[in-house]
């Protein structure tokens, strides 16, 4: 009973990250037609996406720490109808302003879902190989989520509209909240009640909003400006400001023990440079093949086809099996690499290129490098500290790869901007989205040569970093009261 709870809780978790994923990756496929409709400008389109990553990003450490003190079912169930609240709101906007708000609400519902939702896998199997399981299921959906959410978001768009891939969060988000009872408990801490740190998560999400907005500044005033300049280092003062805070805070949000394993900091390190390449994927590759190729948004969905199916296959049958041989090295490595060829094969896809022959290897790499990717990472940042901060770890990678994601998308989507230099001819927008895939290869290539540094063992025979006992499952997350 306990068995088929544990995966019924598994399933329930994994749907409702899905369910997160598929949103922020979903609004690609449909910025032609919201900017069209709500004449948005092209400076400020790309707040649309942003406005989700930054919340979502700002708030997931807070929400991480604040599943290792309080109540992780009733974080939960808020979060989701919070996220489910903001879809409507956006289902329902009339102007760039109610759609942005929107979408920065999503951001903060989503946090909370995201971060309890990995802690509550990680503390659910403690067999590793069970646990090894549940993470490959959970790396598809982190790595798969997004293309998954390319292709319906094609297919919605084509025949509703494009609020229809806010309305469709509804019934889906309404479903979860009133299943979650069944599966989860409440999952209390076993060390009792504790304090957040509220002006340590103010400061960073100050911080991270400021840098953000320096970069989309730049876009259109230059990264010389006097504007550009302020708001970067205000960024850099609050960033400062939020480590003085850390160690000082009685109950910090990010516990420096953390630190001092070598593996997590390496781990997150490698998520901010790899989600910071594949939303460039996501976002430029949506945008090539509407702008330029002339792509609906259905047959813009469809062309992310092969590389979600190599990502679910390669993620759910081949990543685990891969770890237990090799270790985590050799695929992180080899991902990485994978994903830096398949985003320098679309920087030199032409303005009249073919999908078969200028799209297609992009998109088989891209599956690949993601599917064999995101498994050993997930699996190298939750196992490298102790359950203790469980929480905390998992909202410290959630993190680093959302605000990789933002502020990544952020400095390719000025770039890119900038680089055409006010031309809006076909082959100056072409000429900007070459750059953004050739910047993001650089960065994948930058995350293998890192990887490098990663202990090959497997962590079943030697641990990455820190040794760490089997531990039971942690039953308070799915027996009910």
């Amino acid at each position: 009973m306990i068995r088929d709870r544990r995966w019924g809780a598994l399933i329930l978790l994994c749907a409702a990250q899905l369910m997160i994923f598929v949103d922020a990756a979903v609004v690609n496929v449909a910025l032609s037609t919201i900017q069209r409709d709500l004449h948005i400008s092209p400076a400020s389109l790309s707040w649309v996406v942003n406005a989700y990553l930054l919340t979502f990003g700002g708030f997931l450490l807070l929400a991480g720490r604040a599943g290792d003190l309080f109540d992780r079912r009733r974080l939960f169930v808020a979060g989701m109808g919070l996220f489910t609240a903001a879809s409507l709101l956006c289902a329902v906007a009339t102007s760039p302003a109610s759609l942005i708000a929107g979408r920065a609400l999503q951001g903060v519902g989503g946090a909370l879902v995201a971060a309890v939702s990995l802690t509550m896998i990680v503390t659910l199997f403690g067999e590793p190989v069970k646990r090894d399981r549940a993470m490959a299921v959970y790396s598809f959906v982190a790595s798969g989520g997004g293309t998954l959410g390319v292709i319906f978001g094609g297919v919605l768009i084509d025949t509703l509209g494009w609020y229809a891939i806010f309305l469709i969060n509804l019934p889906i988000g309404l479903t979860i909240i009133i299943v979650t009872p069944r599966f989860l408990g409440h999952g209390l801490p076993d060390r009792g009640q504790g304090r957040l740190d509220l002006p340590g998560a103010v400061t960073v999400t100050t911080a991270v909003m400021l840098a953000l907005l320096g970069c989309v500044t730049a876009s259109s005033d230059g990264w010389a400006a006097p504007t550009t300049l302020i708001l970067l280092a205000a960024a850099a003062a609050g960033l400062t400001l939020f480590v003085h805070l850390e160690r000082r805070a009685p109950q910090p949000l990010l516990p420096p023990r953390l630190f001092r394993s070598r593996a997590l900091c390496l781990a997150n390190t490698l998520a901010v440079l790899l989600r910071a390449a594949m939303f460039s994927w996501f976002y430029f590759a949506a945008l090539y093949m509407q702008n330029i190729l002339g792509f609906t948004p259905l047959q813009t969905g469809l062309g992310f086809l092969p590389a979600t199916l190599i990502i679910a296959v390669c993620a759910y049958m081949i990543a685990a099996r891969l770890v237990a041989r090799v270790g985590v090295q050799a695929p992180i490595v080899g991902g990485a690499a994978l994903i830096g060829v398949g985003l320098a094969a679309f920087a030199l896809s032409p303005a009249d290129g073919t999908y078969p022959v200028d799209v297609l290897p992009g998109m088989v790499l891209l599956g690949f490098g993601g599917g064999i990717l995101f498994m050993p990472l997930i699996r190298t940042a939750t196992t490298s500290t102790s359950p203790q901060d469980a929480g905390a770890a998992s909202g410290l990678l959630n993190t680093s790869q959302q605000l990789g994601g933002a502020l990544g998308l952020a400095v390719l989507a000025s770039l890119a901007a900038t680089h055409r230099s006010g031309d809006t001819s076909l082959a100056a927008i072409h000429s900007g989205y070459q750059l953004a895939f050739l910047i993001g290869a650089a960065l994948a290539a930058t995350a293998a040569i890192l990887g490098l540094a990663l202990r090959p063992q497997s962590p079943e025979r030697r641990p990455v970093d820190v040794p760490q006992p089997a531990s039971p499952p942690d039953r308070s997350v799915y027996e009910s009261e």
